[in-house]
């Protein structure tokens, strides 16, 4: 080998060493296999009447085949996996949207059930509850809804507590068919998504055939307990500040009032009162600093992170942004704690692959599609586009590191942090706005700019909160209420830069696509086209950093409109608004 050739090699490997070289390293194989299995999903969702099982459990059988027959012919392997995943993919649907066409055609009845508790609601009503179960038990004529899940809303007696997740009670109400053609951002669109056939409306408790188990009720209790904690010191004088906390902290948006709730509706905020990835960032760190500083071994440590955290979001009721988020972070801490190489497309593929095996309708849920687009987004050109950005703007180029002075690198830390975050704002805007528009009907502009101080401000917020929750948990009262005064602090200023933006000419503006396709086929499009820009290293000659920009340039040119009337819809697709006597009832937390 020449000298030449060993400078080639040399200048190869420090190549691969820069930063924006690990960024575009990751792999994720797995994605071979979730890829075809969603696709599937989303094609038996597309065909009309439902696929028979055995249909495409053949067609499953047949792909596999192919799979061992092509195992000595790579691309025709690839193609047979790929199809096999397909085929999975469409049979799957077929058995797990369990529909029943005849019911259909028959009108609301009235209907005596045995429901085990799925999830609950949380809702501002105390004489009221909502959540989603499963029927286990009915009267003999209606023998067939055994297995069926439906979304049930009950009047509960004075006193009486609302069911716990787990238990089987005994109800009767009025049975309601979802229809498959609902309105866009409806309650009936949102259910249906999350693999509901039916409703009980208009129902009351009848008995508890069993009680929830004991790790459940204690959930409910510790949730109870939490709401207290988060109250202490500021609940009497700034009751709105301590709703904001409590929605922050525990997901219960039910506590914002209808001004808080479209303030941060218009200034692209709702985000922040997610039990999803921000919160649950904040408190594993959080938590892995403390028990580092307690010198606990790293093993340890992660296992003891990754079961507090597991047990915060079942306290906070379980929503699947909030299960998502956990899953990932243990994802990559356990990466950390066994000393393997940490890859967040490999735990954004693994947790897809996860959720969509155990709860494959999750797929059609916007809380599902945002989350996972926006952090493939994120990885695929959010971190890309950061480093290329702080080596490319620098500070003092010409000058050498070793001679900076102590305020030199204060201030390029500082300009590097806000360049990480104008590429992450940039990332997540992309998706954002092509979702705003169709879960929300809403473009919301002046988004990024609020979100660069917002998401800083309630990540602390969201520190000292835990804190509160900490010291409460071991009886430290006023230290807990010390930590709700600096949460409400951040908080106010949060409210200020909301209601600021939202009254900012433009800041919302009311949009919907031309046709549903549209909608579907603009992110796809997107994602597309960061993959495609990953896979390429964003190298000019395959476009650069452009594509994903002319894709949302172009849909918003050509694909969308201004409705002509306000869209009287849910503002968030997985928590849709019930109003009953003037009080709005909404379950759990928001993507």
């Amino acid at each position: 080998m020449t000298t030449t050739d060993k400078s080639v090699d040399r200048a190869r490997e420090l190549g691969r060493a820069t930063p924006i070289a690990r960024h575009l390293s990751l792999r994720a194989p797995l994605l071979w296999l979730t890829c075809p299995y969603a696709a599937g999903l989303l094609l038996g969702e597309a065909l009309v009447p439902e696929p028979a099982p055995r249909l495409f459990l053949a067609a499953t059988a047949f792909a596999l085949t192919g799979v061992l027959a092509a195992a000595r012919h790579p691309r025709l392997w690839a193609t047979a996996v790929v199809a096999a995943m397909l085929a999975a993919g469409v049979g799957t649907y077929a058995m797990e949207r369990k529909r029943l066409a005849d019911w259909d055609r028959l009108p609301p009845r009235e209907a005596r059930l045995g429901l085990t508790i799925e999830r609950v609601f949380a809702g501002a009503a105390t004489d009221r509850c909502s959540g989603l179960a499963t029927v286990f038990n009915t009267d003999p004529h209606l023998r067939e809804l055994v297995g069926q899940r439906v979304h049930f809303s009950l009047q509960l007696r004075p006193g009486e507590p609302a069911p716990v997740r787990t238990a089987r009670i005994a109800a009767t109400g009025v049975l309601t068919v979802i229809p498959r053609i609902q309105p866009a951002g409806s309650f009936d669109q949102f259910l249906y998504a999350a693999g509901i056939n039916f409703r009980l409306n208009r129902g009351q408790v009848l008995a508890e055939a069993q009680p929830a188990l004991a790790y459940y009720r204690w959930c409910a209790a510790a949730a109870e307990q939490c709401r207290k904690i988060l109250s202490l010191g500021i609940e009497p004088a700034w009751p709105n500040l301590a709703a904001l906390l409590r929605a922050m902290m525990l997901g219960e948006t039910h506590e914002l009032s209808e001004a808080q709730h479209d303030a941060f509706l218009r200034a692209g905020a709702m985000h922040l009162f997610a039990i999803s990835g921000m919160n649950i960032t904040v408190i594993a760190s959080a938590l892995t600093l403390l028990l580092t500083y307690l010198r606990l071994p790293p093993r340890l440590r992660f296992l003891l992170v990754a079961v507090t955290v597991w047990v915060f979001v079942d306290i906070t009721g379980a929503s699947p942004s909030a299960v998502r988020a956990c899953m990932m972070s243990i994802l990559l801490a356990a990466a950390l704690a066994f000393n393997r190489p940490s890859n967040p497309l490999a735990a954004l593929a693994a947790t897809a692959a996860i959720i969509l095996v155990t709860a494959p309708l999750q797929l059609f849920s916007a809380s599902f599609v945002m989350s996972y687009a926006i952090v493939f987004a994120l990885v695929g050109l959010g971190a890309p586009l950061a480093v290329t950005w702080q080596e490319r703007l620098a500070p003092w180029p010409d000058l050498p590191a070793a001679s900076w002075s102590s305020w030199h690198r204060m201030l390029a830390q500082a300009w590097q942090g806000l360049l990480g975050a104008l590429a992450a704002g940039t990332a997540a805007t992309l998706v954002g706005t092509l979702t705003g528009v169709q879960y929300f009907h809403l473009l919301t502009p002046a988004a990024i700019a609020a979100n660069l101080v917002l998401i800083p401000v309630a990540g602390i917020a969201t520190l000292a909160g835990f804190a509160a929750l900490l010291a409460g948990a071991v009886g430290a009262m006023v230290p807990a209420s010390i930590c709700n005064h600096a949460a409400a602090l951040l908080l106010w200023i949060i409210e200020w830069v909301v209601r600021g933006t939202a009254a900012l000419p433009g800041a919302a503006l009311p949009l919907d696509y031309r046709a549903p396709w549209v909608a579907t086929l603009a992110l796809a499009a997107l994602l597309g086209s960061v993959a495609w820009g990953y896979t390429r290293s964003w190298q000019a000659r395959s476009g650069g950093w452009w594509p994903p920009f002319a894709v949302l340039a172009a849909t918003l040119a050509f694909g969308v409109t201004s409705p002509s009337s306000p869209i009287a819809s849910d503002p968030h697709p997985e928590t849709p608004v019930e109003k009953r006597g003037g009080i709005r009832d909404r379950p759990g937390p928001r993507p």
